[in-house]
């Protein structure tokens, strides 16, 4: 089991950790291992988030306990949130990567995931230690994905090659990723190649054209919202007026008889509030009922999640399903500490902090015709106002969690209450479809 043909590329990515508690205490972290949950979605070629690479980021005084402590917290939060004991993995068929070093291959809460939505990720010094080579074989029999990472060429002999699932070809480059496909073993089952690498939106859209997955992280600017030549769609100007009638509090039956003017726009309506995200548990067959069910405030909501999802042709799914996390995100952030109409205008707040970017027009444009309450504009603008610190530790959350423990403490809200709200989000998001927007 030679190793000697491997060409180094760079370091494998850290790992982390989290821990819940009960949800609404709001006291500081005891834990040595605390920390915060980040993440970084895997998209496939129709930019679809099909995977999170997870990770963790110590809170401020727990750096000491080191990353095995901190890798060990990390898979424990993720099996208590995501691993139900009645419902099973909440997140279907989506994957799971965690960044694994040679003293955490054997921990017992690995255990307490499901192998089959489970990639390791290693790095060429431990993948090429034989004291590492045989408890990640152990484990592939179980059914764990092993992924490569920072190397240029596949490791040399059939046995090593046969371990892993997934390889981290970096930038995803035309000639990198055809170097690997044609080094692969004729017959054996393909690797799934992962870009790691990716600095712009056209490298994004290079991988797409040659198959390759990719993760984007915090590093890659947001993609550009509209410029003002993009028009809004007929979909989403009738779900605008409709939040307008809300607003207004306009009779439930002329807000029924506009919404009658689109089937389709009726049909999804009533789809995503009898969805399992939604739970309600009883069906609903009408607009009237849903308001005799939910009220104007949740209906408003509903409609902003349909917003977000009103123009496939320029929003990406994986946008529109981060809009949805976010808004679910910073609305359980807020349970229990806000009344339930604050919690559902955290949950607009989320979702229109993205509305420019999945409709593909200016801000100044959505807030004109949608006349949002002046806290819910603050926050969306400025960051400010009561809802504001909840949509900065979101972000915070999205991206490398740098700022995550000094806007929680403020919020008075703990580490693992942060990390419990992240993966709940997560798992809420796999019962809204996104792919079936209104025509």
């Amino acid at each position: 089991m030679s190793f000697e043909l491997f060409g180094r590329r760079g370091s494998a990515g850290a790992a982390t950790d989290e821990r819940p508690g009960d949800p609404f205490l709001g006291q500081a972290d005891a834990r040595g291992d605390a920390g915060y949950l980040i993440y970084t979605p895997l998209l496939d070629s129709q930019k679809r988030a099909v995977g999170y690479r997870l990770a963790w980021r110590p809170a401020p005084g727990c750096e000491a306990a080191g990353a095995a402590a901190h890798f060990r917290a990390l898979l424990a939060c993720a099996a208590r949130h995501l691993n139900d004991g009645k419902l099973g993995w909440r997140l279907g068929r989506t994957m799971l990567f965690f960044d694994i070093g040679a003293d955490s291959l054997l921990l017992d809460e690995l255990q307490a995931l499901p192998p089959d939505n489970v990639v390791l990720c290693v790095g060429p010094d431990d993948f090429a230690n034989p004291d590492v080579q045989g408890p990640l074989m152990f484990l592939r029999e179980q059914g764990y994905g092993v992924m490569l990472c920072g190397c240029e060429a596949l490791p040399a002999g059939p046995e090593l090659c046969a371990l892993l699932t997934h390889f981290d070809v970096g930038g995803g480059t035309a000639r990198a990723v055809a170097q690997i496909r044609a080094a692969q073993t004729p017959g054996a089952p393909p690797l799934r190649l992962i870009a790691t690498g990716i600095g712009s939106w056209d490298a994004l859209a290079g991988c797409a054209e040659r198959r390759v997955e990719a993760f984007i992280g915090g590093a890659l600017a947001p993609p550009p919202a509209g410029k003002g030549e993009q028009t809004l769609q007929p979909a989403s100007l009738l779900i605008m007026r409709l939040m307008q009638m809300i607003q207004r509090n306009d009779d439930v039956r002329g807000i029924e008889a506009a919404l009658k003017r689109d089937a389709v726009l009726t049909y999804q309506l009533l789809r995503h509030i009898n969805s399992p995200a939604i739970g309600v548990g009883v069906e609903i067959h009408s607009l009237r009922h849903a308001v005799a069910m939910l009220g104007y405030a949740p209906l408003f909501r509903w409609l902003s999640l349909l917003l977000a999802t009103s123009n496939p042709a320029t929003a990406a799914p994986y946008m529109m399903k981060k809009a949805i996390m976010r808004g679910r995100f910073v609305e359980l952030l807020g349970q229990g500490m806000l009344t339930a109409g604050d919690a559902d205008n955290l949950f607009v707040v989320g979702m229109f902090s993205l509305i420019d970017r999945l409709l593909g027009v200016p801000m100044e444009e959505v807030l004109a015709k949608v006349q949002l309450t002046e806290s819910v504009q603050q926050a969306i603008l400025e960051r400010g106002g009561i809802y504001g610190p909840f949509l900065a530790l979101a972000e915070t959350s999205e991206l490398d969690g740098r700022d995550a423990a000094h806007l929680s403490e403020a919020l008075f809200l703990s580490a693992e209450q942060v990390n419990a709200a992240h993966l709940s989000a997560m798992a809420w998001t796999q019962g809204v479809d996104t792919t079936e927007a209104p025509a």
